[in-house]
């Protein structure tokens, strides 16, 4: 039975959450194996002159640890 681990991770993009999100993920599927799921906890704009200028998101990302 395989055994899973939970990692915290930020990310963040100029276009949108869902982006933000997507970035996250590739990222951390260079250096964590079996990616499998991820928690969106928090997110949070960053904003500039009265616009937004980047989302962010943090997340719990899920992945199972190798034998």
């Amino acid at each position: 039975m395989p055994v899973a681990k939970v990692t915290e991770i930020t990310a963040s993009s100029p276009e949108s959450f869902k982006d933000a999100v997507e970035q996250g993920i590739q990222r951390a599927s260079k250096t964590l194996d079996e990616v499998k799921g991820a928690w969106v906890n928090e997110m949070k704009v960053e904003v500039d002159g009265g616009k937004i200028v980047a989302y962010r998101v943090n997340m719990k990302v899920t992945f199972i640890l190798k034998d």
